[in-house]
C-alpha cells in the first residue's frame, strides 16, 4: 500500500452555529458551541485514513488538553502520530469558527504551535518514517518547514499535493516541484491575478498555473464544482467535476476532506479526473455533518453513496 504522509497542522476548532455571520462591530445572541477536532492538516490526515490510506503526520501541538486530546484523535484513526512533536513553550493552535444557518462559515486561526512545526522537524522525522510515496501539505505552517518537505519528497522520488490554504507569497520555485495544486477560487486568484467569477475565469486561472509550472491542477469552486487540468500526450487537458446536490449542513473541512481523499485515489494508482471525482463524492458528503473531522466520511460511506448516486 502506498504511504501518505501529511506534513500539517492540527488545530482545536471552537465552533459558534449561528443564524447569520456577525458582520464587523455586530454582536449576534443565540448561538451554539462546540469543540472539534480540526486544523487543515489533520483534517487532511483523517480524511485519507478513514478512506483507507496508510497515512503518517508530522506537524507540533502544545503540551497542553487541547494538544493531547488532538494527538489522541489522530492516533484514534490509525495515524502514525510517533512524529508530531509537543512543543511545551506554546499553545496548541485554535480556529474560532462562526456557521451560519445555510452552513457557511467564517474562520479566524490562532497557530500557536504550528508555528514551532520547524524545518529540522521535517528533515528529523523524515529517515524514521517508511518510504514515502505522496506528500500532503496545506499553508497552516512556515513556509521553511513545507518547502523542506517538498525537497525531501522531490530527492526521494515521492509526489506532493499541495493545497495553498490560506494562500500567501510561495518561495521563487516552489511552485515547479508541485505534482497536484489545489486552490479553491480565492486562492487560485491570488497565485494568478485571475477573479474567478465564472467557468470560463476558472480556465483562465488553470491554464495560468500550468504556465506557473504546476503538474497539475485541481480548482475547487464551490457550487460550480470542481476544474481539473493537466498535461496527457503532450497536451493539456480539463474536465469539470460538477457540483453534487445535497442538503449542506456546515462546510467546514470539505476542502480537507477532498484532498485527503485525492491523495488516497491518487496512491492507489486512479487517474487524475477519476482521483477528483472520489474526492468531490467524499466532499460533499463531508458538507452534510457538522464539524471538521466528525464530518469526514468512511469509505464505505463515499462507495454507498458514489453507487446511489450512480457517479463515475
Amino acid at each position: 500500500m502506498a504511504h501518505i504522509l501529511e506534513v500539517g497542522s492540527l488545530n482545536m476548532d471552537l465552533v459558534v452555529r449561528m443564524p447569520a455571520i456577525p458582520r464587523p462591530g455586530e454582536t449576534l445572541l443565540g448561538g451554539i458551541f462546540k469543540t472539534f477536532p480540526g486544523g487543515k492538516g489533520a483534517n487532511q490526515a483523517v480524511a485519507a485514513a478513514r478512506l483507507g490510506g496508510q497515512v503518517s503526520m508530522i506537524g507540533c501541538v502544545g503540551a497542553d488538553p487541547f494538544g493531547e486530546e488532538l494527538r489522541g484523535q489522530v492516533g484514534k484513526e490509525g495515524i502514525d502520530t510517533a512524529h508530531i512533536k509537543i512543543d511545551p513553550q506554546v499553545a496548541t493552535g485554535v480556529a474560532l469558527i462562526t456557521v451560519d444557518a445555510q452552513g457557511n462559515n467564517s474562520i479566524s486561526v490562532a497557530s500557536g504551535a504550528n508555528f514551532a512545526f520547524t524545518a529540522e522537524d521535517v528533515k528529523t522525522a523524515w529517515p524514521r518514517l517508511a518510504p514515502v510515496d505522496w506528500v500532503v501539505m496545506p499553508l497552516e505552517t512556515p513556509l521553511d518547514t513545507i518547502t523542506a518537505a517538498v525537497t525531501l519528497a522531490k530527492r526521494n522520488g515521492a509526489k506532493v499535493i499541495l493545497n495553498p490554504a490560506p494562500a500567501c507569497e510561495l518561495p521563487a520555485g516552489l511552485l515547479t516541484q508541485i505534482d497536484v495544486f489545489v486552490p479553491n477560487e480565492h486562492e487560485a486568484a491570488f497565485y494568478t491575478g485571475i477573479t474567478i467569477t465564472d467557468m470560463k475565469t476558472a480556465r483562465r486561472a488553470a491554464v495560468r498555473l500550468m504556465e506557473m509550472g504546476v503538474g497539475s491542477a485541481i480548482l475547487t469552486l464551490g457550487d460550480r464544482g470542481a476544474l481539473v487540468i493537466e498535461t496527457a500526450a503532450g497536451q493539456q487537458v480539463e474536465m469539470v467535476i460538477p457540483r453534487l446536490d445535497v442538503q449542506v449542513v456546515d462546510t467546514t473541512a470539505a476542502g480537507d476532506a477532498f484532498v485527503g481523499a485525492l491523495a488516497v485515489a491518487l496512491s492507489e494508482g486512479r487517474p487524475l479526473v477519476e482521483a477528483a471525482q472520489f474526492a468531490n463524492a467524499a466532499a460533499a458528503l463531508s458538507v452534510t455533518r457538522a464539524g471538521a473531522q466528525p464530518s469526514l466520511p468512511y469509505r464505505q460511506e463515499v462507495e454507498e453513496f458514489i453507487h446511489l448516486r450512480n457517479l463515475p
